[in-house]
């Protein structure tokens, strides 16, 4: 077995590129669903776990599009398993296919790199400067509160969780709350917290959506208010997501959460800009682009840096094939 990976970084989030997969499928929905038990999931503990990945490795599979309308499609994956978003994934892919030539690309302009991904369709807007990427928006599927005011007994105290969707379902609630902040020295804490919230809500009737595929809590966020900048609220998060990883940018699809929680309580006025920290001060800028019937279609800007690229290959007398985690 033998795989190269393009590596990539979204704000200090890990992005592994991997073509040549096989997944199987009409949509990207369907062989998200297939890759679970399929040839695609061995492949992903192969390059996700150590001792060629870790515990907090994240990547995509690129895929055939749904149809036309999009450029391609990619399965994203964690240690875990497969996940139904992923928008510092999107901007990683949005800069990956300019810098690649995989989509045409204005080198004094913006060019729009259409991706279907298994919550729906997302676009990844990439403008440039004399050929050299100086931002990404990520334009995600509409966003929505799904419950508001959960009250929870956690081992922490009694807390407020509200669910919202991004393209997955959040739990979110400010970290002050439990007594903690988010900052590197409380990352203990807050994963161990997280994982126990995720879990704790992941059968609330409020999860559970009309595409069962999407049903469930991806993750956790857990924020810090940091007040208002002149452009609108500020925040600081870190999301915990699947069983226990640590998001290190501000979260992509998280943030897209946050904007649709925002907007509907009114804190994310009409244009202002929601400014989004991570745990290891990296940033995020989001807006409401469009306001639906159920919530809002937010955008999500950053930018993603080429890390390199690295070809795997297994040795036929490695017993550690599967890769192994310690989480």
């Amino acid at each position: 077995m033998q795989w190269t990976t393009e590596d990539w970084h979204t704000a200090g989030e890990p992005f592994r590129i991997v073509e040549g997969v096989p997944t199987h499928g009409a949509t990207v929905a369907e062989r998200r669903m297939e890759a679970m038990t399929g040839e695609a999931d061995g492949v992903r503990r192969f390059l996700c776990l150590e001792p060629r990945g870790h515990d907090d490795m994240y990547g995509g599979f690129l895929t055939p599009p749904d149809d036309d309308g999009a450029d391609f499609g990619v399965l994203f994956w964690h240690k875990d398993g497969f996940s139904t978003a992923c928008g510092h994934g999107t901007i990683a892919l949005g800069a990956w296919a300019v810098r690649t030539g995989r989509v045409p690309s204005d080198p004094d302009g913006e060019t729009t790199v259409t991706i279907d991904v298994p919550s729906g369709r997302v676009q990844a807007r990439v403008r440039q400067q004399a050929g050299a990427v100086t931002e990404v928006v990520f334009r995600n599927v509409e966003s929505r509160v799904l419950a508001q005011g959960i009250v929870l007994e956690t081992s922490l105290g009694t807390v407020s969780v509200d669910l919202v969707f991004g393209g997955a379902v959040y739990a979110t609630l400010p970290a002050a709350s439990l007594g903690l902040a988010v900052s590197p020295g409380h990352t203990a804490d807050l994963i161990r917290i997280g994982r126990e919230i995720k879990w704790a809500l992941n059968d609330h009737p409020a999860a559970q959506l009309d595409d069962p595929r999407l049903s469930g809590v991806y993750g956790t966020i857990l924020f810090d208010d940091l007040g208002r900048t002149e452009h609108g609220p500020w925040q600081r998060n870190v999301t915990v997501f699947a069983d226990g990883e640590v998001d290190r940018s501000p979260c992509g699809s998280g943030t897209a959460a946050r904007v649709a929680l925002l907007a509907a309580t009114g804190v994310l006025a009409e244009g202002e800009e929601f400014t989004h920290d991570s745990i290891i001060g990296t940033r995020f800028l989001a807006r409401v682009a469009e306001r639906t019937a159920d919530g809002v279609i937010p955008e999500v800007s950053g930018l993603a840096h080429r890390v390199g690229s690295c070809t795997f290959t297994l040795d036929d007398a490695d017993p550690l094939a599967a890769g192994f985690s310690l989480r």
